[in-house]
């Protein structure tokens, strides 16, 4: 039963890649931890390596298939690239040393701030037109200096950075359609790096007994039922995109981080 529900989890993990550029974290973190829960403390852990993984194949398929024209607006971004590896390099260490429920409060703390910062600030429910942002006739890249932050706090939480790299794109003048595909290449650059550190990362002992099979801290099971349901529905989403109102689907991305919210909180 966990399998089947896993799988359709993936379900919505693969719309959340497409429509919102979360790649699978937001959404597969507390499912993870849920299906997980024998592991006792250590289920956070596991669940955030194992998103991590998910968000390596989910985010590397979108990206591949994210028309090139979109992609171009990332060009001369290696230098935040090469930041958001770093971050994360440190983010995913630094979740295998802290107490387990320092992870999942600080998920929780993490999403209730953004949500309030997304509804009082302004930009992201409306973004910035070029002449309200700068003078420019573009919207702006985001800055390097950006990279090792975001890569270090996804990490450390198991999501991709999108719900840091999407409002900050909006900021610079993206529409949802564009900021929400290109946090997709962002979210591989600190995935990649999170899901090496946990492989190489020994296996928690109570997984023998609860019966969960883990590659480092990677529940493999968990990882592909999640990516058997979502791979599909990026195919099929990234061929016929929906259409949807910009104003809409910004208020739609504050819901779904709402709703996150609300299960972690269940969890906690």
């Amino acid at each position: 039963m966990d399998f089947v529900m896993l799988t359709g989890v993936g379900l919505l993990t693969g719309v959340t890649t497409v429509l919102f550029g979360f790649g699978g974290g937001f959404v597969a973190v507390p499912v993870v931890a849920w299906a997980d829960a024998a592991l006792g403390g250590d289920a956070m852990r596991v669940a955030t390596a194992t998103s991590a993984l998910v968000m390596v194949v989910n985010a590397a398929f979108a990206t591949a298939v994210t028309p090139r024209r979109v992609l171009l607006a990332l060009r001369g971004s290696g230098g935040l690239l090469v930041l958001l590896a770093a971050g994360a390099s440190v983010g995913a260490l630094a979740t295998r040393l802290a107490p387990a429920d320092v992870a999942s409060w600080a998920f929780i703390a993490y999403v209730g701030l953004t949500i309030t910062d997304l509804l009082l600030r302004p930009g992201f429910l409306r973004p910035y037109t070029p002449v309200e942002a700068a003078s420019d006739d573009a919207p702006r890249p985001l800055p390097p200096s950006l990279g090792a932050p975001i890569g270090a706090v996804a990490a450390f939480l198991g999501v991709g950075g999108s719900v840091m790299t999407v409002p900050a794109m909006r900021r610079a003048g993206h529409t949802m359609r564009v900021a929400t595909a290109l946090a997709n290449p962002l979210t591989l650059a600190i995935a990649l790096p999170a899901t090496a550190v946990s492989l190489c990362v020994a296996a928690v002992p109570a997984a023998t007994d609860a019966q969960v099979h883990l590659v480092g801290l990677i529940d493999v099971r968990a990882a592909g039922a999640l990516l058997l349901g979502a791979l599909p529905v990026i195919a099929l989403l990234r061929r016929r995109p929906p259409r949807i109102p910009d104003r809409v689907h910004a208020w739609a991305y504050i819901g779904l981080l709402g709703m996150v919210a609300v299960a972690m909180l269940l969890l906690a």
